[in-house]
């Protein structure tokens, strides 16, 4: 009755980032990126051409559908214009009018593919910007036509040009959840080892690595992913290298470690079992890295994005505790002070961004539900305190802090004396008011552990006006919480009531 078990979170598969068009780009994504925190969200990426600003993009959009049908004619005539006007058609295929019109000329794809594995590097540079300005298309019948060229996508992922093997990334990451039927054929084409082997061969290079990470993050949020795709990616070498991405590069930014993190979160909160990642050392590397973005929040370090990758560490920690044997716990969590992160986490968002705040909070009730020595640590560090000031806030906090205070309490009596000189009276009479019923339960069932561990601790409850806090509750509306409230009068403060 009085235990409280560990959280299993399933936070919903919410989808959702060379000098100034990638602060453009970022920029551009930071509020998808933002968007994933709190809802699912697959997002599509239009990758600019370096030698054009916005302003040349937005006002090519309005390209018409005729000059598309005039283009795909002179372009199926060789000709040493024939680069001016791949160059031409990329622009006009941002009408998304024009891109209708394109996919339903006889033979267009065929001419792109064709393009796309010709001997000219310009051409087949022009032909790949060709196909990703139609994957962005909002027309759900364009990704299945585009469908001809994703083999030859696949297999250039081995380029050696940056800009070249960004192009087919961000192409196949915007054609991947467009349909099941698209998804089959990728995966039939062997876009999961495809993606695998980019990563590996191009760890140095991190723009591919985000775009490769990005393409990964849209194909496990297919509706089937959990089924099919994700077992799939936990049988490559993909989750070894997403953990090798996370630690964040000091010049390039934290662009690939976020895309990186995202794909580990979606792996980690599917129905799959967590052991394959638990036993490549993800709890490990996800808490350490957790560690060092925390104690650099902690000193006053917020850089922009910090929290997009904060986000989804929080969130693979706190599956991978819940899945992780008691036994193994320490060895894979071997430093007790992430307590001293979380709570600094929880200090620092609480104001600005809840959402992180309450995910610090269920980490660390994860953490602490089946672990004596990351309880006494919240105790050893003198970090109970602050968590007692945070009783008052709503919005999941309070209820998360609650269930970490009772995992406390239930651990040893020892710990509950600590507690109760903590001030975790005072701030339980406080909670006992509050409207919340699950609040006022979870507060009578920490009473009780700390109640029966001593009669010290009832006699000083009583003294803090307990007992008419109690009288009222045994009028409350819900039945659970009068049969509570007479239980710890009658059976335990009664007594000392003289």
């Amino acid at each position: 009755m009085w235990r409280l078990n560990k959280v299993r979170h399933k936070a919903g598969r919410q989808a959702d980032s060379l000098e100034e068009l990638r602060l453009k780009r970022r920029q551009q994504e930071k509020d998808l990126r933002q968007a994933r925190r709190d809802r699912q969200l697959v997002s599509k990426r239009l990758l600019l051409n370096e030698d054009e600003d916005q302003s040349e993009v937005t006002m090519d959009a309005d390209s018409g559908a005729q000059h598309v049908v005039t283009l795909f004619h002179k372009l199926q005539h060789s000709g040493p214009e024939k680069e001016v006007h791949l160059k031409a058609l990329s622009k006009a295929l941002r009408d998304p009018s024009a891109q209708l019109t394109f996919i339903k000329q006889e033979n267009s794809m065929h001419l792109l593919v064709g393009l796309l594995t010709g001997s000219n590097a310009t051409c087949r540079l022009q032909a790949v910007r060709c196909l990703h300005e139609l994957s962005h298309s909002p027309h759900t019948n364009i990704a299945p036509a585009c469908l001809p060229a994703t083999p030859y996508l696949l297999t250039y992922l081995s380029n050696q040009s940056t800009k070249f093997t960004e192009l087919c990334l961000y192409t196949l990451g915007n054609l991947c959840p467009e349909s099941d039927v698209v998804q089959e054929k990728l995966l039939a084409q062997g876009i999961i080892p495809a993606l695998a082997n980019c990563i590996e061969n191009q760890r140095h290079n991190l723009a591919v690595v985000e775009a490769a990470g990005f393409t990964l993050s849209q194909l496990l949020q297919a509706k089937d992913g959990g089924g099919k795709i994700i077992p799939m990616v936990l049988a490559s070498s993909l989750p070894s290298h997403l953990l090798s991405v996370l630690t964040p590069d000091q010049n390039f930014g934290l662009a690939p470690a976020i895309e990186c993190a995202w794909c580990l979160h979606y792996l980690t909160c599917s129905m799959q079992d967590n052991r394959v990642l638990l036993a490549h050392g993800a709890l490990s590397r996800c808490s350490s890295t957790l560690m060092s973005l925390g104690g650099a929040v902690a000193e006053g370090n917020k850089e922009e994005g910090m929290e997009l990758l904060i986000c989804p560490l929080l969130r693979c920690v706190g599956n991978l505790l819940s899945s992780c044997p008691v036994e193994d716990l320490s060895s894979q969590v071997a430093d007790v002070s992430i307590v001293v992160t979380l709570c600094a986490l929880l200090q620092a968002y609480m104001q600005t961004q809840t959402a992180l705040a309450r995910e610090s909070a269920w980490v660390l009730n994860n953490l602490t539900a089946h672990s004596s020595a990351f309880c006494s640590a919240l105790l050893t560090f003198n970090l109970v305190p602050g968590l007692i000031q945070l009783l008052p806030f709503s919005q999941g906090i309070n209820i998360m802090i609650l269930r970490v205070l009772a995992n406390i309490a239930h651990k040893k009596k020892e710990y509950c004396v600590q507690l109760t000189h903590t001030g975790l009276l005072s701030g339980l009479c406080a909670t006992l008011k509050m409207a919340d019923k699950d609040i006022v339960t979870l507060s009578m069932d920490v009473l009780f552990m700390l109640v029966v561990s001593s009669p010290q601790v009832a006699e000083e409850f009583v003294r803090h006006g307990g007992l008419s806090l109690l009288e009222t509750l045994q009028y409350n509306r819900e039945g659970d919480i009068r049969r509570r409230a007479s239980y710890l009068l009658e059976n335990h403060l009664l007594p000392y009531s003289s």
